[in-house]
């Protein structure tokens, strides 16, 4: 049976069993997308994953929703505009040697519209940043090596 979100209209996609796992799934691995068919489901659970899981990263969630298209490009500049995160310092050329140093979770709510550009930049990104989880909502996964797949 689905959960009833607390305090907002709506039920959330999971029961409690599956959102306990899934929320042990992004701090456990490195990158977790939930796929399926409509956005609005996907989108409620990446960011009740995000609310309840941003206190356990010091440098907390980054909410980044890519529209058509979304290269790196504009990926870059959309990290730069969320609200309460600082971003690349006056001077830094290289956002991914900057990223590198953020114990951060970085949710992409709409992961279907990024451009080729864009995910090879996340590839590298993870490769260089430890502290960086990745979770994701689209209609298909990433293909990111070492990637946990819920599909709703």
């Amino acid at each position: 049976m689905p959960m009833r979100d607390s305090g907002r209209a709506g039920t959330l996609p999971a029961t409690s069993d599956e959102l306990s796992r899934l929320l042990t799934a992004v701090r456990r691995g490195r990158v977790l997308t939930v796929t399926g068919r409509f956005r609005e489901p996907r989108s409620l659970l990446v960011r009740e994953i995000a609310e309840r899981l941003s206190s356990n990263f010091y440098d907390g969630t980054a909410v980044v929703t890519p529209g058509r298209p979304f290269g790196l490009r504009e990926l870059t500049a959309a990290l730069g505009c969320v609200p309460g995160m600082p971003f690349l310092p006056y001077g830094t050329t290289d956002a991914v040697s900057w990223l590198a140093e953020r114990d951060m979770l970085l949710v992409l709510d709409g992961a279907e519209h990024l451009e080729p550009d864009a995910l090879a930049w996340l590839r590298r990104l993870l490769t260089a940043a430890p502290g960086l989880r990745i979770l994701a909502a689209g209609r298909s996964p990433l293909a990111f090596p070492g990637e946990r797949v819920h599909r709703l």
